[in-house]
Order: C-alpha cells, then structure tokens, then sequence
C-alpha cells in the first residue's frame, strides 16, 4: 500500500510539472535586469516600458538594477548567465556596446535580440554656482589646465563617456574624467560640486536644468536644442571640428538572449508594440524630451549593430579601446 501511494504521488507530481511546463508563456513574474543605476534615462524608460508591458502580459514585471563593470558589464553578464527562457530581459542601452572593445564582457551584441524605446541627445553642464557660462569658457579653461578639471560620466565605454572623449578629441581640451554607476549619481556629484563637468542626456538632466541645479552649456549634436524655451546652443557652433568624431545616437531599451524560444520573443514584440502605442508612454516621451523608437527585431539589431560598430572603432581610434574590434570580429561600418 505504502508503495502504490508512493507511486501514485510520483505520477501526480509529474503531471503537475508537466503542466507547468506547458504553460503558454509568461507563466509567472519576469525580471528586467536593468545594467545602470536607478533614476538614469534607461532606468527610467524600462520602468515606464515595463508598467505597460506588465498589464499586456499580465504578470508582474520587476525592474532589478545591477550597475557596475564597465558599460553595463555586470548587468549584461548577469542577464546573459539566465536561463533563455524569457523570464529574464536586460534593461540596457547603446552604451552597452562598448563592453566587449572595453574588456568587460565576452560577447558581442549579436548575442541578443534588442528592442529600443528611444533616447535623447546629450548636454554638457555644469554646477549651477560654476565660473563657466558658455562652452567656450570650460573650454578654454580644459586646454589651459589639462586634466584638472573633472568631468562626470555614467561608466567607462558609456555614450556619455564617449561623448566626452568625443568632445576632448575636437577640441583639444584634456578633462580628468571621473566614472559613477549611472547618470544620476554622476549628476548629483556635479551638483555637490565633486566634479566640475556632467555629461548625460538632455532627458536625464532637463529637471535639474529647469529647476536651476545645473547649468547647461551645449548640446553634443548639430543644432540648438529647445529645452521649455530655454535655448541650448549647439557645441558645434564653437567648435566645428567635432562633426569629425560626433553625434552619436543614443538608444535606450533592452534585451532578450537570442537563442530564446521564438514563441517567447513573439510575446514580448506584441507587448512592447502596445506599450510603445500607448498613452502613457507617449506622454512621458513629450514630457521628458525622449525621441520615441520602438523598433525591435531586424531593424533594432542592425542599429545596434551600427552602434556597436561606430562606438567600438571611434574608441580604437581615440586610444581607449582595451580589445580591438577587429579581434571581436566587429566590422568597420
């Protein structure tokens, strides 16, 4: 008898796992394993994406930050060591493409599958009590005293590192460049005044420029950008040297291994495309100066591509490469 129970347990169990495992996706809670700090633009963005998603499939979506590494190594490293099963995504951005060139993570971005929700350009600023008023100031002031000036960025290999490097290169001016695991701990350092420069998006910085806790010098793209009103000139206009290394495009999103089920990336597409469509979304891209995307698939992937192209050779040309691209196998667009 005790043997027949012990059978008909082991059936019952089997069967309960079995219909486990046939559930049609998502069965249970999905976790966003976001690669920069909380309060940056790709926090932000995942979390207001993620929401909509969520009531689409109908299950919890839980955004978890693991910064750290270089361009969002620690993060990528962690999605990637999950199983492809898609209850694990990455929260990540075009920063991300730089952790290979800069030797903090293995793979290339043709691992995963991307979508992108948008990005905005970035802005150089300073402390709201600094001496710089205009580009041209820190500038000058950058060459006069090279590399005693410190200039904050979100990660070594970010966009906004790259930007900086970017803006150094056409210039000629030499900042001490200061890391910070996200955009928002280096804005709050530039607003403690432990460092002098912030380089972060236009997105990330527009509360702290309106409510007069920084000071915004210049945009890091070819035109004036309108901010509420307030006009921020272009760097270009006194330096047009740099259209030799910029703009270069920011695209916030996140990831699913490439090797996961098609049924499941399926899924995820539909959600995101509904998130993407919806209002919320759409307002908080107006009201937070983010230019809306919501590519996936084929044309999310070619553009990373392009990125991770454009990123990992203008860092082998400025010097900062740690592993050339050309030993990843990274093609020269």
């Amino acid at each position: 008898m005790k043997k027949l129970l012990v059978l008909v347990f082991s059936i019952a169990l089997s069967v309960v796992l079995f219909a486990e495992g046939q559930q049609e996706y998502p069965a249970r809670d999905i976790t966003n394993v976001l690669v920069w700090g909380a309060g940056g633009g790709t926090d932000t963005c995942n979390r207001v994406v993620m929401a909509e998603m969520a009531k689409e499939l109908k299950v919890n979506i839980n955004v978890v930050n693991k910064p750290g590494g270089v361009a969002g190594s620690v993060g990528l490293a962690d999605g990637f060591s999950k199983e492809p099963d898609g209850y694990t995504i990455v929260g990540l951005s075009e920063s991300c493409v730089t952790a290979a060139v800069m030797g903090g993570f293995p793979e290339r971005m043709n691992v995963w599958d991307t979508f992108i929700i948008g990005g905005s350009p970035d802005v150089v600023s300073v402390s709201a009590d600094s001496p710089y008023n205009t580009i041209d100031e820190l500038i000058e002031a950058a060459k006069s005293n090279p590399g005693t000036i410190q200039a904050g960025a979100a990660g070594a290999g970010s966009i906004h590192h790259l930007n900086l490097l970017a803006l150094e290169k056409g210039t000629g001016a030499d900042f001490n460049f200061i890391p910070y695991d996200g955009s928002a701990p280096a804005q709050n350092a530039a607003m403690t005044g432990e460092i002098s420069v912030i380089i972060t998006s236009v997105a990330e910085q527009a509360q702290l420029i309106r409510g007069g806790k920084l000071k915004a010098l210049a945009v890091l793209v070819p035109n004036a950008f309108d901010l509420d009103g307030q006009t921020l000139p272009s760097a270009f206009k006194s330096y047009p040297s740099l259209k030799e290394f910029l703009p270069i495009s920011q695209a916030i999103g996140f990831a699913i291994r490439k090797d996961a089920p098609k049924a499941v990336k399926d899924k995820l597409t539909d959600a995101f495309k509904v998130a993407m469509k919806s209002q919320s979304v759409i307002d908080f891209g107006k009201k937070n100066f983010y230019i809306l995307s919501g590519a996936y698939g084929a044309e999310a992937n070619l553009i990373f591509d392009q990125l991770e192209s454009n990123f990992g050779w203008t860092l082998e040309e400025l010097g900062s490469a740690k592993v050339s691209p050309k030993t990843l196998g990274i093609p020269k667009i």
